[in-house]
């Protein structure tokens, strides 16, 4: 005689079945839309005044802006001075600048397209996505 317990060893294992949903996407909150807008453009600007320092740092360590001083005295005939022009802390108001302006219309773009697809969903029905467990 078997057991119970032989009986279910024995028993083949069954693979789970996949299983398919389909969603339909037919609202994004305002207010997710805007905050996740806002800290993608905030990390975006982050990153601008970051890479825009290093790459002055990287362009004044070399030589380049000296370089550069002696290539356009030559054209023009008079002295130019990238270095003066370009200092790093004007070049750090500008990159800040940049970045601030940046983040606000990254933040008020994704508010606007969370609106206009909420409207178009009472028009289209929403956005049909598909997901599966496998």
């Amino acid at each position: 005689m078997t057991s119970v317990a032989e009986r279910l060893q024995k028993k083949p294992v069954r693979k789970p079945a996949v299983k398919q949903v389909r969603l339909k996407l037919v609202y994004i909150d305002f207010w997710s839309a805007l905050k996740i807008s806002f800290f993608g453009a905030l990390a975006i600007g982050i990153i601008t005044v970051v890479m825009t320092g290093l790459l002055w740092v990287i362009l004044n360590q070399t030589g380049v802006l000296i370089d550069l001083d002696g290539i356009l005295s030559d054209i023009f005939n008079e002295q130019v001075s990238l270095a003066k022009d370009f200092s790093f802390g004007r070049v750090m108001t500008f990159a800040a600048v940049i970045g601030l302006l940046n983040t606000i219309v990254f933040t008020v773009l994704g508010a606007i397209l969370a609106v206009l697809y909420n409207m178009m969903v009472k028009i289209t029905g929403g956005l049909h996505v598909g997901f599966t467990n496998s």
